[in-house]
């Protein structure tokens, strides 16, 4: 097996979840990203796997048991079962979800047994506002949460989780903020969905706030003296990466201005931290991203950087 072949992770549930025909979130988001990474001729090289569906009991190491079972039996047989104003669940939400967190746990096997050194979750729902009692934001399940409690569960000891999405991992947080174990790391617009508050108290939530009109040198610069120091104190053992591109600057949800550069510095950072720390150990899944060519080409520079 060759460790230098990158992975990609779906699975077909995650094309079949939708709350809507005019949601955002939608199906759309993985044709995109698919039809991109093959007009670029990315996709022939990784090795493809279709993700398992997550164990209840891997999920419930991370969310509240009623939570997890209110999901799984969630499965209408028409329309939609309503979590939040902006949440759904059709007939195949909750195998999407399962699928979702399930393909992080795959990835990070494969990366720990030394069959990969970079794997990416090319899967929906998004994970990282699901919080430990409740679904919110587009997500049911964190499912990058989910990986890094599986990590844990393998024998690790230090974990990162770094999340560049537009919107603050709440549920990610929500769920680590007391086990040390686990760093994450966030840059996000603020003030802005979901009005998180840092919590100064806990040195292993690593914040790094952008406000509306920020791009390229207000994120590098919040990556490099938020969260570099923070990791080389740490010195994971794994990174895992919530990987959403809504802030681009095309994207219609969101007021940062970032563009495809800085997710191909993003992604070449991490790979030079996996090298360092995590013997090239990454994982990254799938969170936003809403204007679809944007979030395509976003994807293609980031995994271009992160993989080869």
């Amino acid at each position: 097996m060759n460790t230098e072949t990158p992975l990609w992770i779906t699975h077909p549930a995650c094309t079949l979840h939708e709350m809507g025909p005019s949601h955002p979130e939608s199906i759309a988001r993985l044709h995109a990203i698919q039809d991109r990474m093959i007009a670029s001729g990315l996709l022939p090289m990784f090795r493809p796997l279709t993700a398992p569906l997550a164990p209840r009991e891997a999920l419930v190491r991370v969310h509240d048991e009623r939570l997890v079972d209110a999901l799984l039996a969630a499965k209408p047989t028409e329309g939609y079962i309503r979590v939040d104003p902006d949440t759904a669940l059709n007939a195949h939400s909750s195998e999407a979800a399962q699928a979702a967190a399930g393909a992080v746990m795959l990835a990070v096997d494969e990366v720990l047994a030394g069959r990969a050194h970079f794997a990416f979750c090319a899967v929906r729902p998004p994970g990282h506002h699901a919080e430990r009692r409740r679904a919110m934001g587009f997500c049911l399940f964190d499912s990058i949460a989910v990986g890094a409690a599986h990590a844990l569960a393998c024998g690790l000891a230090r974990v990162a989780i770094l999340d560049f999405d537009v919107h603050y991992g709440n549920g990610t947080s929500n769920i680590f903020r007391d086990d040390p174990r686990v760093m994450v790391c966030n840059t996000y617009q603020d003030p802005f969905y979901p009005g998180w508050v840092s919590d100064p108290d806990r040195p292993h939530i690593v914040d790094a706030p952008l406000k509306r009109g920020d791009g390229s040198a207000e994120f590098r610069a919040a990556v490099t003296s938020r969260w570099l120091p923070a990791l080389e104190a740490f010195e994971p053992q794994l990174i895992l990466v919530s990987a959403g591109f809504d802030a681009h600057a095309a994207d219609p949800l969101a007021g940062l201005q970032l563009g495809y550069a800085d997710y191909a510095w993003i992604g070449d950072q991490i790979r030079g931290w996996g090298e360092r720390w995590s013997q090239g150990r990454v994982v990254a899944s799938l969170e936003g991203g809403y204007d679809l060519h944007a979030l395509a080409r976003s994807v293609e520079e980031f995994v271009r950087a992160s993989a080869f």
